[in-house]
């Protein structure tokens, strides 16, 4: 297992036509007697798992690029890559591949995949046309060769055959030589034939005639030749941009010649792919599949080469973080790993892994903190998108690297909080950068990318951190854009009314906007941290200034906030919303909007729909109590009536409950009596004569009157603890004062209203109780109308 030559990587084609890394292992062609053939098999080099098992099918196209890549699908949506490590064993694999099929295997193609149609004309061809005879390579015949290529793109087995030909005795060199001469005679008919037959020949999709033609002598002049196209009235100049425009600046110079090389042909390649060839067609998609993949394998080789250049990247850090270094040096630089962990992407992630764990281990986060506070706009737009691949990869990591730097560093120049500082101060109108930011802030502080199995704390740790250092930065704009209630009316004294946002402009109205987008969602993910924030801030009460706003989606953010606030249910901010009044500036919003019909009245209806139907109690009996005036006139909707009915239901029940609540009390005293007069009852049994129920205490035996004594006791009790109820429903205690407790017996006691269940009462029924109920009725402020009928 430990030959080189074997060793290889698998990849699956996905739906995004993206190739996916399945591991590493080392490949074997041997007899699967399950599968009844020869068949390839890799085994990971890891742990020797079978990483791929797939039986040589003799009517399976197999396809060699690059020397060492072999390529083939085993289903209409499944490709598959065996990407070699050695030439040697792409060579000896290819061949093994070719014996089953018997094929040659100088071919770069074991066949393609052919309808009924195309096999049946195949079989009707002589056995002599097995070869396209291409026309010689002359200008005169440039008009047959275009129409020939043009017309075997519509036929599997007829590109095959063009593909073999046109490799064969260098014709593609020979083509585009005539490039060169009919461009020195302005040969304008000659160009654009030629442009026919280079894009033709692309879309052949054969890798054999792409490391030809992308080759350091050819590729310029295929670019040439692609500036032709006869639809256009004047020639494009791609030569020009790629030679002159577009400058390869090595930012630290690079020894190795071949990575040099490798990227040269990739931009190049690309630029072809993405500027140069027109958008293909939903029947042209899968004929540039080839060209995709070049450029895919290529980008991969390039990432490796120079992650496994130690001494190259530890220079390019060293040079980025040094103070020394030249504005337009460092541009360069950041530029660099820009370009370079866009290429990452490439990889698949177990490699990506590998990648940002090196850029970790050479310092890439602390460069990034300087870089990012810098004043060059380039540089800073460069640093934000390292590190949106930075927290996209791994946003534990960054939230490790944040946790450690109180320790080393002042508040201000903390990452996060350059971050925060860089989306405040965006000079973007349309807030780009900003927005951006916002996003990767979202993700360092989402709880749910925080459940690593390996530091269960982070969680914890990290949004401690986070409230303590940079909350504080993060709500800085909003507090300086609302003025509290004291400060407003301050300044509208002697004067009309000023608007408390200020200022009002769209660019700050849009930044609002973005970090009340995040306090929303740290109201809904965050729960202790947040709520603890606003409660010491008075954040609401700040916030609901913007309802004054004149740009109505800075409202809605602030109605969204207060809205996810009481969606959490929690009785904590339901206090604080009652105690502040905060439901004030949204009443007034709404009755200043008066009878238009928008998001913003749908918006606030929608939270007093939302307290009704949850009948959230105490925020509706804080409603009804403060503001039914103001909102029962809002008749086209139910809204309001509806939680005046909730409001009338509660206190119903409050006063039925009370009524129970007196009557249990009532019958317990009454069945205190009944056992008492029970037990004189027993004793004159005993005795042999009637007792009287009012009998003295002093002739009953001693243990007796101890009992007694205690009762005693405990009714008093009773009474100081009894809830009376006052003319607003709520319940109070009263204290009467017994000889006992004057003496100081009953100093210290504490006011206790049981809860026995009421399901004792009516065990013992009273006559005398009735009187006592009607009583009870005409003190009683409220009654429910069913309950007197």
């Amino acid at each position: 297992m430990s030959d080189t030559r074997r060793r290889v990587k698998v990849y699956t084609l996905n739906e995004d036509r993206q190739w996916d890394d399945r591991g590493t292992g080392h490949v074997s062609s041997t007899f699967v007697e399950r599968l009844k053939g020869i068949s390839l098999l890799v085994r990971a080099e890891s742990d020797g798992s079978l990483l791929l098992e797939s039986k040589i099918s003799p009517n399976t196209a197999y396809q060699k690029q690059q020397d060492t890549l072999i390529v083939w699908s085993e289903a209409e949506n499944y490709d598959l890559a065996l990407s070699f490590q050695e030439k040697a064993g792409c060579d000896e694999i290819w061949e093994k591949i070719c014996q089953v099929q018997g094929k040659d295997p100088a071919l770069e193609i074991t066949q393609d995949p052919i309808d009924e149609s195309e096999e049946e004309r195949f079989e009707e061809m002589p056995e002599t046309s097995h070869l396209v005879e291409l026309p010689p390579c002359e200008l005169a015949r440039l008009e047959e060769i275009a129409d020939l290529v043009t017309s075997v793109l519509s036929s599997p087995i007829r590109r095959e055959k063009l593909a073999l030909a046109l490799m064969s005795e260098g014709y593609m060199k020979k083509l585009l030589q005539l490039f060169q001469v009919c461009e020195d005679l302005d040969n304008r008919e000659g160009l654009h034939h030629l442009y026919e037959i280079v894009r033709g020949v692309l879309f052949l999709n054969k890798a054999a005639l792409f490391e030809v033609m992308f080759s350091d002598d050819c590729i310029m002049d295929v670019v040439g030749c692609l500036e032709y196209d006869p639809a256009l009235v004047q020639p494009k100049r791609h030569r020009e941009f790629l030679t002159k425009t577009a400058k390869f600046k090595e930012v630290i110079p690079i020894t190795d010649s071949e990575l040099r090389q490798k990227i040269h042909q990739t931009y190049r390649v690309q630029y072809i792919q993405d500027i140069i060839l027109p958008t293909p067609s939903v029947f042209e998609e899968n004929f540039l599949s080839t060209l995709t993949s070049f450029i895919f394998f290529n980008k991969v080789e390039i990432v490796s080469m120079l992650q496994e250049d130690e001494k190259f990247l530890t220079e390019v850090f060293a040079q980025l973080t040094d103070e020394a270094t030249e504005d337009g040096k460092r541009r360069e630089l950041v530029n660099f790993f820009k370009e370079f962990c866009a290429f990452s992407q490439t990889l698949q992630p177990q490699n990506r892994d590998a990648f940002f764990k090196t850029l970790a281990n050479l310092g890439i986060l602390p460069a990034l903190e300087i870089v990012m506070g810098m004043d060059d706009l380039q540089v800073r737009a460069a640093a934000t998108d390292i590190f949106s691949y930075l927290v996209e990869f791994s946003p534990s990591m960054v939230r490790e690297f944040v946790m450690q730097e109180p320790q080393q560093t002042d508040d201000d120049v903390l990452l996060i909080n350059v971050v925060i500082k860089q989306m405040i101060c965006d000079s973007d109108p349309e807030l780009g950068g900003a927005v951006q930011l916002m996003g990767l802030l979202r993700t360092l502080i989402d709880p749910e990318n925080m459940l690593t199995p390996t530091n269960k704390t982070e969680k914890t740790e990290f949004l401690s951190f986070f409230y303590k250092y940079c909350m504080q930065v993060l709500t800085a704009p909003l507090l300086a854009n609302t003025v509290d209630e004291k400060k407003s009316k301050a300044l509208q004294e002697g004067s009309t009314k000023i608007n408390p946002v200020c200022p009002d402009n769209f660019q700050t109205a849009q930044l609002l906007a973005l970090i009340l987008e995040l306090l929303t969602f740290c109201v809904e993910h965050h729960t202790y941290h947040i709520k603890t924030y606003i409660m010491n801030k008075d954040l609401l009460r700040r916030i609901l200034v913007l309802m004054n706003s004149k740009h109505t989606f800075l409202a809605l953010c602030a109605l969204r906030f207060m809205r996810r606030i009481i969606g959490q249910k929690d009785e904590y901010y339901n206090r604080y919303i009652i105690k502040g009044n905060l439901f004030e500036p949204v009443i007034n919003t709404l009755l200043d909007n008066g009878t238009r019909y928008n998001l913003l009245n749908s918006a606030i209806i929608e939270l007093f729909e939302f307290i009704k139907v949850e009948d959230v109690k105490s925020l509706i009996a804080h409603i009804i109590d403060n503001y039914y005036k103001a909102l029962e006139s809002i008749e086209y909707v139910q809204t309001f009536k509806g939680l005046k009915g909730r409001y009338e239901q509660e206190k119903d029940r409050q006063t039925l409950r009370l009524n129970r609540s007196v009557r249990y009390r009532r019958d317990a005293r009454t069945l205190d009596e009944d056992e008492e007069m029970w037990f004189h009852e027993d004793e004159d049994d005993d005795e042999g004569e009637a007792v009287e129920k009012s009998r003295p205490e002093e002739e009953f035996p001693e243990s007796y009157g101890k009992y007694m004594e205690a009762k005693k006791v405990k009714e008093s009790d009773d009474k100081e603890n009894f809830p009376t109820q006052t003319p607003t429903g709520s319940f109070k205690f009263t204290f009467s004062h017994s000889a006992g407790a004057a003496n100081g017996a009953n100093a210290n006691k504490k006011p206790h209203l049981s809860a026995t269940p009421t399901a004792m009462v009516g065990l013992v029924d009273y006559p005398d109780d009735e009187d006592e109920e009607e009583e009870d009725e005409e003190q009683s402020p409220r009654k429910r109308p069913r309950l007197g009928s």
